[in-house]
């Protein structure tokens, strides 16, 4: 596609607005996992896993068709999500010393990177399609896009600092992710139609129940490791 077309800058703004659009609990993670950090370190975790998951997801994105058919993937995906869900819950302990901060520093990054590689499995399929098969159209728009998700995460994590009880909205949210990831798994698709069936819903719905049992899981694992925690 040439860069002169109105086709190519038509098909690029596409794909900026679609990462826009799917990038928001993308944000949610990245603001979290930083949010731990003292605010020079926060800075860089949030542009470096930014980047990192940005470079993450164009390759996926060019393998995504046959990434999505794999059995199980979903499923290994859901269950790191609910692991992270839980981990970010989990209050930091007291800095020790700089090589403490940069191990911390290390484990934000970790964090986006893995959460961001598993929420943009379905994700991908949307900016492929508006790519139209075009790498040089997908990695540009992608790349626009860091800035853009630079910015959510860094406003969220200002609020987050005001307002505590947003970081068990996050970790909900991982929840209520991984639950609807689950119920996509092409290896679960024959026993999820027979709960479909067995329950007289839609796929649809049932995987927003899943999806609410667990934001529930997150939650309540999340809360009995805190009290624990507090009790040692």
């Amino acid at each position: 596609m040439e860069l002169s077309s109105a086709a190519f800058w038509i098909a690029l703004l596409q794909i900026i607005w679609v990462n826009i659009l799917l990038s928001g609990d993308n944000a949610v993670v990245i603001a979290l996992a930083a949010r731990s950090l003292p605010p020079a370190q926060q800075k860089k975790a949030i542009v470096v896993g930014s980047a990192a998951a940005i470079i993450m997801r164009i390759v996926l994105t060019l393998v995504a068709a046959k990434l999505l058919l794999l059995p199980w993937l979903k499923l290994i995906g859901a269950l790191l999500l609910v692991y992270i869900g839980v981990t970010l819950l989990m209050p930091e302990g007291e800095e020790d010393g700089a090589g403490k901060t940069q191990g911390n520093l290390f484990t934000a990054i970790r964090t986006i990177m893995i959460a961001d590689l598993v929420m943009s499995l379905d994700n991908v399929v949307a900016v492929a399609a508006a790519a139209m098969g075009d790498t040089t159209l997908l990695v540009l728009g992608l790349a626009i896009s860091i800035p853009l998700v630079i910015f959510g995460s860094t406003l969220l994590l200002k609020v987050i600092e005001r307002f505590p009880v947003i970081v068990w909205v996050g970790a909900a949210l991982l929840g209520f992710i991984a639950g609807e990831l689950l119920v996509g798994d092409p290896a679960l698709q024959e026993p999820v139609a027979r709960i479909d069936a067995a329950l007289g819903v839609s796929q649809h719905s049932f995987a927003m129940m899943t999806g609410v049992l667990g934001a529930v899981l997150v939650l309540a694992i999340g809360k009995v490791l805190v009290m624990r925690q507090k009790a040692d």
